[in-house]
């Protein structure tokens, strides 16, 4: 099968796979190119709530396929950034889910999502050192977010591997799986966020990720929304609430 991005939407979860199984899922020209208009498509859909991006396989993703890039590394970089961006702008809650190698443009994918879930034995790594790339700042900013200066300089400067282990003590992971354990705790996990409330999760993910300039459209959007009355009403009355709000600009 040619290198392609799997898709799927299940109870509101919409999945993203990389698939590339030949090159352990590494991202070729052509399915960098796919994923801002796929993201872009599954955002307009009023059915989708969270988004999984993982790869096929064992394994999520190896990085670029050297192989597909024949332009400049200019115009390789501009692909995985504008990839990358439009996976950090997605307006639901995204989460990666991780096995095996998550290792260059891999890594600055799953940087790029809000969680990152991995299986015990995955190895991450941050790797352009290794071809004399200067890593973007975009992106450079944000594993700095993710993990600090100083773990950001380690991966950086050295283009080692990391384990699951220092992963998760370092911030560049939020939970770490036993082996067969992960994909049931990612469906656990996203049906958990269906049911709460998209106007909190909206909100919150704008200014988590650094957007303060909205505080009177989200306050606006509070009073209108009617999810405040209902998140007590369901509390009060012990049962689960039946939150409305859509975004709407």
């Amino acid at each position: 099968m040619e290198p392609e991005l799997l898709h799927g939407v299940t109870d509101a979860v919409a999945t993203v796979v990389l698939h590339h199984p030949a090159k352990r899922n590494a991202m070729t020209a052509a399915m960098w190119r796919a994923l801002p208009p796929l993201l872009e498509k599954l955002a307009a859909d009023p059915g989708v709530r969270a988004l999984v991006l993982t790869g096929a396989g064992g394994t999520f993703c190896a990085g670029a396929d050297i192989s597909t890039l024949q332009g400049s590394p200019d115009e390789a970089q501009t692909l995985a950034v504008r990839a990358e961006e439009a996976l950090a702008a997605f307006p639901g809650p995204t989460v990666a889910a991780v096995k095996g190698h998550c290792v260059g443009g891999g890594a600055q994918l799953a940087a790029a999502c809000d969680l990152r879930f991995a299986e015990e034995g995955a190895l991450f790594g941050v790797t352009p050192a290794r071809l004399g790339i200067v890593y973007p700042s975009s992106a450079t900013r944000r594993l700095v977010s993710l993990v600090g200066p100083a773990t950001a300089k380690y991966l950086l400067f050295s283009a080692e591997l990391i384990d699951t282990e220092r992963a998760l003590r370092t911030g560049l992971v939020d939970e770490v799986l036993p082996a067969g354990e992960l994909d049931g705790r990612v469906e656990e996990f996203t049906r958990v966020l269906v049911s709460r409330s998209r106007l909190t999760q909206a909100a919150a993910k704008e200014f988590a990720d650094g957007r303060t300039d909205r505080d009177a459209y989200w306050s606006a959007q509070a009073r209108g929304s009617g999810d405040t009355a209902e998140g007590v009403a369901a509390f009060l009355e012990r049962r689960e609430p039946r939150f409305t709000w859509t975004t709407s600009g």
